[in-house]
């Protein structure tokens, strides 16, 4: 594939969870027919991982492996030979996250902190026991690993013949209570299991408290020294599966907000500056063109803006959050640069006919004032078409926008635990009258997809 980042594109923004069957399987196939009918050539979506109890893909047990409820139903049983080359080629994450799982079923899925000391401190002896004892376990856990795998390279192959690129999505932090942090614990800052220190942002005017995330620091001290290894490994696998990688809160390469593990919330913490520009120099040696986009919402500073720029990173611009009165607000359509991502709104946003109507009439005029134009019922369309045709190279808008979607359709509210990650579309919702209407305005805006 060509140097995709230099013609200008349309996406969409959707979890594969959000397909109909919400599983790699023939609907994506699908999907992705539709896509290239109606001009599109990039898929976002969100990260492929095992999610956590309440559905969110941004705080799983494993870094690495994919979620086994993506699986296609009707998928198949794999050859014992492809079985052993996928264990061999994946062995620096693939024995320990299967050790990891069995282990969670056989404790009752509790924290690994909360297992017996040889478990928890992965007594050699012990675990070669568990690997024996739980072999036809391990064995099913690895095949479905393989599976996933295999299903996944079906739609990248599709993806490819129809020239589509794939976008995928990873948390710069990793769970606690995953098998990353268990197999390796001294890259992380933990006293003897349990974080001394924990992720998060300091108060602001969305969040008087700050945001406490709870994630593990890392010990970028000790990942430095050892070459960034399991970086590497990490990118490694995300550039398997797709063709662009967004990091999640980028800012954290360059300093992140240490709060200590005992204080309740985000209030007290401090900045702590981190290797971003050696992490990332290390990448760029083992991955030719670094495609990564860097998170850069919210409050960003000059060095988060020059560690992008050195190593020519795109960031993010949401429409969402152009309406204010700051004429430097890097979301303003007339402020979008060429090296950056338009979207009309992300996961974490409400749609933008929800958002849109939870506006006061004068906050509905101010919008259409910023964007220059005569009101009109369908702000949907206009954010799209706002987006594209900013300077942006790529235009990403959800499927849900697309469809002029209220907030019933939201993907996800921060901060609130329930009831997130769960919507879907019907292939009722995909008409040809869409599918025309959206090429549309992608060639309007000289962004017509080419194969």
């Amino acid at each position: 594939m060509d140097d995709f980042r230099s013609r200008r594109q349309a996406g969409v923004l959707l979890h594969v969870t959000s397909l109909p069957s919400g599983r790699i399987d023939d609907d994506c196939l699908r999907w992705l027919d539709f896509m290239a009918t109606s001009g599109l050539s990039l898929w976002q979506m969100l990260p492929l991982v095992i999610p956590d109890p309440n559905g969110s893909p941004y705080q799983s047990r494993s870094a690495f492996a994919a979620d086994p409820g993506l699986l296609p139903i009707d998928d198949t049983a794999a050859r014992e030979s492809a079985i052993d080359d996928y264990r061999a080629k994946h062995a620096a994450w693939l024995e320990d996250f299967a050790l990891f799982e069995v282990l969670k079923r056989r404790f009752g899925n509790h924290s690994w902190v909360e297992w017996p000391d040889e478990f928890r401190h992965r007594d050699a002896e012990a675990l070669a026991e568990i690997a024996a004892q739980a072999h036809t376990e391990i064995h099913t856990i690895v095949e479905q690993q393989y599976r996933l795998d295999r299903a996944w390279r079906r739609i990248r192959d599709h993806a490819d013949g129809l020239g589509i690129s794939l976008f995928g999505d990873i948390p710069i932090f990793i769970a606690h209570d995953s098998a990353d942090t268990w197999a390796n614990p001294g890259d992380f800052l933990l006293d003897d299991g349990r974080p001394t220190h924990v992720a998060g942002v300091p108060p602001d005017y969305f969040a008087a408290q700050g945001q406490r995330w709870g994630n593990p620091h890392y010990r970028w001290d000790r990942m430095q020294d050892e070459g960034f290894s399991w970086w590497i490994e990490r990118m490694r696998r995300q550039f398997e599966l797709f063709d662009l990688v967004r990091i999640d809160h980028f800012r954290g390469l360059v300093a992140v907000w240490m709060i200590a593990a005992d204080c309740e919330t985000a209030v007290d913490g401090f900045w702590q500056e981190t290797p971003g520009d050696a992490l990332l120099s290390a990448l760029q040696r083992e991955f030719n063109g670094l495609p990564i986009v860097a998170e850069d919402l919210g409050v960003i500073t000059d060095d988060v803006r020059e560690l992008k720029r050195k190593f020519g990173l795109p960031g993010m611009s949401v429409l969402q959050f152009a309406f204010d009165h700051f004429a430097d607000n890097p979301h303003k359509p007339a402020n979008i640069t060429v090296d950056s991502i338009a979207y009309t709104g992300t996961h974490d946003n409400d749609t933008c006919v929800g958002w849109f109507n939870a506006l006061s009439k004068e906050q509905r005029a101010f919008v259409f004032e910023i964007l220059q134009t005569s009101p009109t019922d369908d702000i949907a369309r206009l954010m799209i078409e706002t987006a594209m045709k900013s300077k942006a190279w790529l235009a990403v808008s959800p499927l849900q926008d697309f469809l002029r979607l209220d907030s019933r359709a939201r993907m996800n509210t921060p901060g609130v635990a329930e009831g997130n990650w769960q919507w879907r579309f019907t292939w009722d919702m995909l008409s040809t009258k869409l599918s025309t209407e959206i090429r549309s305005m992608v060639e309007t805006s000289g962004r017509r997809h080419v194969v």
